[in-house]
């Protein structure tokens, strides 16, 4: 009987090579737009139950331990149904949800930090690159958490399994890539829900708790003080936890740096780069080599494949770390612009409707389109490749 599993089962299968072959059943410029890098398109209608993709059941043993997977589960089911039941296969699995629910799976990870009264939680959405955050204050039990993602179970499981009471929720800015949960989450749980103020600059259709530059609030005793860093948006505020790390957004990331032109058009995105280039270079860089920059989000390939990072361990660096390697921002101002110009990978998919629905300009109809809206990479780097010179 074939049987159904998770995504995040489906994540502890790869992890432990837990499996000889995994196919995905989506059509093929779905498969090429974004997928599992382990896997390997066989074309099936979930409709009409029927192989339209090329599979040769002679390529492998019926012993193998196959996963399918799909855009939702449905076709997933049925080809797997079609492998036992016609193929004769015997250990075959079908992830329930498919790419979907894979999309939402999330690693918990700690990240080191040098006050014993202080912790930070990364939480890894691995297929789609996200990044979040839980600031923590364990004297007095206190959590905020940042850049939260529709997948708020994540979210509030990593504060309740540690004890914590969610005192606040931030956002870095408004995002083009995934739809923040921030408000909804800060509103179930009666607590402030914070932007920096300069995202009033963006327009946003409803109300939130600015934190204007260089204001400090406090999580439990832990003091967390905003910094003003535009050029990925205006609005672009990074968040300083007790002076020893600095959750960037999509300024700065571990590989690369943010992007700009998603924001702003035309020639205005030379402008937007300009800034990008002064935030970086006299807002960040003046910090001291030690502190630790946690990035809003990680690169992946549309293939799978991640850069520079690995999932399940932490994905940090340090001011001091990218300064020294980072070729983009080793580049003077000048140059510095004309590669942001003049090198920009593709753009999220729905990245215009995704920026509208975090402003709270449109209302996505249902779930599925929710769901339609996030799916793929994150693509907020400004290169494809890493920008980290090799050692």
């Amino acid at each position: 009987m074939v049987e159904t599993i998770s995504a995040a089962d489906l994540r502890d299968r790869i992890e432990a090579a837990d499996f000889d072959v995994l196919f995905d059943t989506r059509a093929p410029e779905d498969f090429e737009d974004w997928r599992i890098a382990e896997a390997k398109n066989v074309e099936y209608s979930g409709s009409d139950d029927k192989l339209i993709g090329e599979f040769d059941p002679s390529e492998y043993e019926t012993d193998d331990e196959v996963v399918v997977t799909c855009a939702t589960g449905r076709s997933a089911g049925k080809f797997a149904a079609f492998l036992e039941e016609v193929e004769g296969f015997e250990n075959v699995a079908h992830v329930e949800g498919g790419m979907e629910d894979w999309s939402l799976v999330y690693d918990v990870v700690p990240i080191a930090t040098e006050r014993e009264d202080l912790e930070l939680l990364q939480l890894q959405r691995r297929a789609k690159g996200c990044l979040g955050y839980l600031i923590g204050s364990k004297r007095t039990g206190k959590a905020a958490l940042v850049d939260v993602t529709r997948a708020t179970d994540a979210f509030e499981r990593a504060a309740a399994d540690r004890g914590y009471e969610i005192d606040r929720v931030f956002d870095t800015h408004i995002h083009a890539d995934h739809i923040s949960a921030g408000r909804d989450l800060a509103e179930k749980h009666g607590v402030p829900y914070h932007l920096g103020e300069p995202a009033s600059t963006r327009d946003p259709q409803f109300e939130f708790d600015g934190i204007e530059p260089n204001e400090t609030v406090m999580v439990g005793d832990i003091p967390v003080k905003a910094v003003h860093t535009p050029g990925h948006t205006t609005g672009m505020t990074s968040y300083l936890v007790d002076g020893e790390a600095l959750l960037t957004g999509d300024t700065l990331f571990v590989e690369s740096i943010g992007r700009t032109e998603l924001q702003f058009a035309g020639d205005d995105a030379k402008a937007g780069a300009r800034v990008q280039y002064e935030t970086l270079h006299h807002k960040i860089g003046t910090l001291p080599d030690h502190v630790k920059i946690l990035p809003g989000h990680f690169s992946l390939t549309n293939c799978g494949e991640y850069i520079d990072v690995e999932p399940g361990m932490p994905m940090f660096s340090t001011v001091g770390e990218i300064w020294a390697k980072n070729e983009i921002i080793q580049l003077d101002e000048d140059e510095f612009v004309e590669h942001m110009f003049n090198n920009l990978p593709s753009k999220p998919p729905n990245y215009e409707k995704v920026i509208k629905t975090n402003l709270g300009v449109y209302e996505p109809e249902d779930e599925d389109e929710r769901n339609e809206l996030e799916l793929g990479p994150n693509r907020c780097a400004a290169t494809e490749d890493s920008a980290v010179a090799d050692d």
